[in-house]
């Protein structure tokens, strides 16, 4: 059943650049809700626009939680939910794309000591392809904007969320992280403070632009960098580079009366990511989709046709580095 979002995605096409370019998409997530669905059939569709993609990483939205339990463990379900669809994919039956060959779940850090429990069954539940959590510190003051699973304030200094975090180390699991750019300098505490966890930055820290950020993009962008500059001093820290098709960095592009061309996106993003990587490095950035939330913005093909854009004048193994090889080697997709 086509949408009127498929429908106003159509208004834009375009032909995949560089379609033997190999590519890891290391975040997309999964869900069945009442009022949306995206499950391997409609990655798949997406995927399927041109672009090689060789593997995947499915990274934690609140799915399929267990119904019942202590509440410490029901997000393990969604860990089980995806590996059941990561199993579906490995049979070959659908395709040469690895889907899901990396699973990032949720776990309550906040729970200090407690958590390692949860994170030893998370482990239990895809020995294969689990490989870290996702625990959102997103927080700002302002009521009008959205703060995914409502975290405290200042939550990566609390005591008891460390406590959690120093789980990771033992366990040998990385941790994504899911802030805005006002709260870089907490990030980069807490990657000092733990050196031997590798944390994943997603959506370059979603630079605001709505609300009270609205019409300040050169205010916001200067203290974006300011916070990535001292970030990047932190080397056990890897930068996704995407999640501007969120309606949270004010570009507004969801609201055209045709969705953007990738020379658009391209020109739109560029200043952001590629400051990314001259700060980072091509081997502490990787380009990702964060499908279907992006997908409100702009259609699969089309966005990492701006990806391969605003990459034009780097070299092969630059390239490789970007699009697949930093995404492999930060989740271990080559280690069984």
């Amino acid at each position: 059943m086509t949408s009127e979002r498929d429908t106003w995605l159509a208004l834009t096409t375009e032909e995949p650049i560089d379609p033997d370019l190999p590519i890891c998409d290391p975040h997309h997530h999964f869900w069945d809700r009442p009022d949306s669905r995206y499950l391997l059939d409609e990655l798949l569709q997406d995927t399927g626009g041109g672009h090689r993609i060789m593997e995947t990483v499915f990274v934690e939205c609140s799915s399929m939680y267990r119904r019942d339990g202590p509440e410490l463990m029901r997000p393990i379900g969604e860990t089980e939910f995806v590996q059941g669809l990561a199993a579906m994919s490995a049979s070959g039956g659908y395709g040469d794309t690895k889907v899901a060959a990396g699973i990032v779940g949720y776990a309550d850090l906040s729970s200090g000591d407690k958590v390692t429990a949860a994170l030893e069954a998370q482990i239990e539940a895809s020995k294969n392809r689990f490989r870290g959590i996702r625990n959102s510190s997103c927080w700002d003051e302002s009521p009008d904007i959205r703060s995914y699973k409502n975290p405290m304030k200042g939550l990566l200094a609390d005591p008891k969320f460390r406590e959690g975090f120093s789980a990771l180390d033992k366990l040998g699991l990385s941790f994504d992280a899911w802030l805005y750019h006002t709260q870089l300098i907490e990030l980069a505490d807490l990657a000092r403070a733990f050196p031997g966890v590798t944390i994943i930055l997603d959506h370059i820290a979603g630079p605001l632009g709505t609300g009270p950020y609205a019409g300040k993009k050169e205010e916001v962008f200067a203290s974006w960098k300011a916070g990535m500059t001292e970030l990047a001093t932190c080397p056990n820290v890897v930068i996704k580079l995407g999640g501007f098709g969120m309606p949270l960095g004010g570009f507004g592009w969801h609201e055209r009366s045709a969705p953007p061309t990738s020379t658009d996106i391209a020109e739109g993003m560029s200043p952001y990511y590629l400051y990314c990587i001259e700060k980072f490095g091509v081997d502490r950035c990787m380009f990702e989709s964060n499908f279907p939330v992006d997908k409100v913005s702009s259609s699969y093909t089309v966005l990492w046709n701006a990806f391969k854009r605003m990459t034009e004048g780097f070299s092969a193994a630059e390239r490789s580095s970007l699009f697949r090889d930093t995404a492999v080697r930060t989740y271990r997709l080559d280690v069984e």
